[in-house]
Formats: structure tokens, C-alpha cells, sequence
């Protein structure tokens, strides 16, 4: 077994998830700063209705814009923020950017029909058909609001992951129509050439960021790397470990505790990507993956040939040693959660107590190397066994196993109830937020 050991975790003035956050956040203020002024320059419309319609919807441009660097997948963002803070983000300024969206329709409709008197539908007809721009607007906001409906919890719940991706394709649609509205009917965006020029490059810059993020990064890695299936191993009856090769894997930035979006190119599977976790610390000349079979497209992986080329997009999350603030650390695992778990062990330097909760011992995956790992480590390792209640991580069991926990990192992986549990767990015992380090496999956009 190849171990990696990273250097000891320096302790940052500013930890990396605070500076990016801060630089977002810094980055949408300047942003909202830059539009305001540009938006008094342009003068104000004699109708107050009018005028708070096209704020809104210069507001909703920049929202949209900043959506867009959301759902872009840079490595910077993503290695400092995680992918799944980063959906959550996305979920909210879109429902923020409906509203907002909606508000520019109807006081701008209210305003003009106030002004004509006409009634508010015979007004929008009006402006559909006479203001260059406003129908393809119009088209635009009931893409967003069919977007909106389908990423309800309750909708969300009821549709399959592809065909909710397949409709979400439609915000891209309705990003470019918007533009081309704002350019065609957009007072301020043509108020002086500063303004234009402004506009111009934040649309670029941020669809310019999904490009590189989406596109042009996975298609160069993949044609740089010639990922290929080099082994499949059952770890039991449910599981499976898939080993990928590939050229110059040394200069893929990944590392332990990390996910990829996996795509096995087989004539019945090329299609369809999941994300799964590196169950290994990287060490330049293979990956491995580890997955338990949860459906069609996990349980086909027992099938795969070697030699099967892959397309891999990623690495991906920020559930890495990356942010470690304690020399020390705790590392706890559910079930198959155990995968990032044993990658991250491999690379933490320092003490390490590893909590492997499982229903019985057969569901304890890759124990044995588990096991093996923490000796070479010197890491406490605890296998907890047995039915869900009593809560085997209630505060005084975490408490008892690990007395020192609010000294540690705590590293946690595991089925979304188990998360929820730990994590009330760990606050009762007070340990600090941010030495909690855990994290939803979820892909922004």
C-alpha cells in the first residue's frame, strides 16, 4: 500500500473558504456599486413605476451574470467553496433572480399601461409588438419561471436527475435572450460608452467562465489524461472498485477527499455521469473509485472491461486537508461514505481518530485496508456496529471515543441522516463550526 502524507496543515491568517466567500460577496457588491451608478447617469423616467421596472431588471442582469460564475465549476471557486455550497448559492439567487425578473415585468408593464391607459395584458401585447427585444424578454422570463417550478423541493422530488438537467439546459437559453434584450432595449446599457463597455464585459467574463469551466477544462484534461478502466475489484456482493489509468496523472490536481463526475464511455452508459469519490489518495499513476451498487448505472460497473475509456470531469469539492485548521483530526464515516474517508486518512498528517459507523460488519468497506492504513498511521480506528437506535454518535458516545474532539478537525461523510445527526451531535459538544469540515456531493447547475 502506497501512502501519502502531506506536510503539516500551516495554520492561515484567512482560512481559503473565508477569502473566497468574502471575494464573492466583494465581487457582487462592486458590481451592484458599478450598476447603480451607471443606472443614475442614465437619468430617471418621469414614471416611478418605470424606473423601479428597470432597476429590477438591471439588478436581475447582474444576478443572472452571477449566477452564471456559480454554475461555472472553476477549480479556484470550487477547491475553496465546494460544489455543494456553491448549488445552494445557486438555488437561492435564482429564486431571487425570478422575483427580481418578475418585478421588472410588471412595473414596467404597470408604468407604460399608466402612462397609454391601456390595461396591463393589451400593454405588454403592445410592447411585445412595438419595442424591439421585449417579446424574446418575455420568452425569457417564462423559461426562468419554468426553470423555478421544476427546482422546487416538490418537483425536484418527482423527476428524474436527467430530465431535471435536461430542462435546466433552458436557463442558457434564456440567459442569451435576456441579453440580446437588454442590448436591444436597455436605456442604460447604451447611456455611454462606459456603461456599454461595462456590460459587455461582465457578460463575457461570466459566460466566458461557464465555457472554460464546463467546456474547454473537462475536454482538455480528458484529451491531456486518455483515461482508460484498468481493473474492476468487488469489494462484497453491493460493492465495487473501479481503477483508472491514464497519461501524466501526476498533473491532475486532484486530491484525497475529492469527487469526479465519472462518464464510462460503453455503448449502453456513455450517457449517463454520476459522481462518485476517489476511495485513494491520487499518487500520480492511478485513481480508483469505490461505489456501492444503488441503482442501474452504479450496479453496471461490475461490468465494465479494462481497457473502457473514461471521461471524467473534475476534480470537484472541498472536502479536502485543504482546510484544516488543527494539527489533529477525526475522520467519521456511514457506510460507503467511508470512500473519501480512507482516501483523506492517506494523505492527513498528524493524529487521526477514524469512526467507521455501519449497520453490521459485512457493510464495513474497505475495512481491511482501513485497518492496515491506520497502523502505518498510528490513527485510532473504531468500527461501530448495530441498528439506528440508539444513536451510536450521540454526544456522550462521541464524547467517550474521542475526549479531545473540540481540540480536532472534524471530517464527515456519510447518508444524509447520519450527517444531520453528527452534526447536531458535534454542536451540543461545541465544537467550533469551523473545524467541521462535510460536504453534499452536488453539482451546481
Amino acid at each position: 500500500m502506497t501512502t501519502v502524507q502531506s506536510p503539516p496543515a500551516p495554520t492561515a491568517a484567512i482560512r481559503p473558504k473565508v477569502m473566497a466567500r468574502a471575494g464573492l460577496y466583494a465581487v457582487l457588491a462592486a458590481n451592484a456599486a458599478v450598476v447603480t451608478v451607471f443606472f443614475a447617469q442614465a437619468g430617471f423616467a418621469s414614471n416611478a413605476l418605470i424606473v423601479l421596472g428597470r432597476a429590477a431588471g438591471l439588478y436581475g442582469a447582474l444576478l443572472m451574470a452571477f449566477q452564471l460564475l456559480l454554475v461555472a465549476r472553476l477549480p479556484w471557486l470550487d477547491r475553496r467553496i465546494g460544489m455543494d455550497r456553491l448549488t445552494l448559492w445557486h438555488r437561492w439567487v435564482g429564486f431571487g433572480l425570478l422575483w427580481t425578473l418578475v418585478a421588472h415585468v410588471v412595473f414596467i408593464v404597470l408604468g407604460y399601461a399608466d402612462s397609454s391607459g391601456l390595461d396591463p395584458v393589451n400593454q405588454l401585447v403592445d410592447l411585445a409588438e412595438t419595442v424591439e427585444g421585449v417579446l424574446r424578454a418575455v420568452v425569457a422570463l417564462a423559461l426562468i419561471m419554468a426553470v423555478g417550478a421544476v427546482s422546487a423541493r416538490s418537483a425536484r422530488r418527482r423527476l428524474a436527475y436527467e430530465t431535471w438537467h435536461f430542462i435546466h439546459l433552458y436557463t442558457y437559453v434564456a440567459v442569451v435572450l435576456a441579453f440580446s434584450h437588454q442590448v436591444a432595449a436597455g436605456s442604460t446599457f447604451v447611456s455611454s460608452p462606459a456603461a456599454t463597455a461595462y456590460w459587455w464585459t461582465l457578460w463575457s467574463v461570466a459566460l466566458g467562465s461557464v465555457a472554460l469551466g464546463r467546456l474547454v477544462l473537462p475536454l482538455w484534461r480528458n484529451h491531456r489524461h486518455r483515461l482508460r478502466v484498468s481493473a474492476v475489484v468487488p469489494e462484497n456482493d453491493d460493492v465495487v472498485s473501479v481503477h483508472v489509468t491514464g497519461r501524466d496523472l501526476d498533473r491532475l490536481p486532484a486530491r484525497a477527499g475529492q469527487f469526479f463526475l465519472w462518464r464510462f464511455l460503453t455503448p449502453d452508459r456513455w450517457w449517463q455521469a454520476n459522481p462518485f469519490s476517489l476511495s485513494a489518495a491520487p499518487d500520480g499513476r492511478t485513481l480508483r473509485l469505490t461505489v456501492k451498487a444503488a441503482g442501474d448505472g452504479s450496479a453496471a460497473l461490475r461490468r465494465l472491461r479494462p481497457g473502457t475509456r473514461v471521461f471524467a470531469e473534475g476534480p470537484y469539492g472541498a472536502f479536502t486537508t485543504l482546510h484544516r485548521t488543527r494539527p489533529d483530526a477525526l475522520l467519521i464515516a456511514g457506510g460507503v461514505g467511508v470512500t473519501p474517508i480512507r482516501a483523506l486518512l492517506e494523505e492527513l498528517h498528524g493524529h487521526a481518530v477514524v469512526i467507521h459507523r455501519v449497520a453490521t460488519e459485512r457493510d464495513a468497506v474497505l475495512h481491511d485496508e482501513l485497518r492496515e492504513l491506520a497502523e502505518a498511521k498510528g490513527a485510532e480506528l473504531h468500527l461501530v456496529t448495530g441498528p439506528v437506535a440508539p444513536d451510536r454518535l450521540a454526544p456522550h458516545e462521541l464524547a467517550r471515543l474521542v475526549p479531545d474532539v473540540t481540540d480536532r478537525d472534524v471530517y464527515l461523510c456519510g447518508p444524509p441522516g447520519m450527517t444531520a445527526a453528527v452534526l447536531r451531535s458535534l454542536r451540543e459538544l461545541g465544537v467550533p463550526r469551523r473545524q467541521i469540515h462535510f460536504e453534499r456531493f452536488s453539482l451546481a447547475g
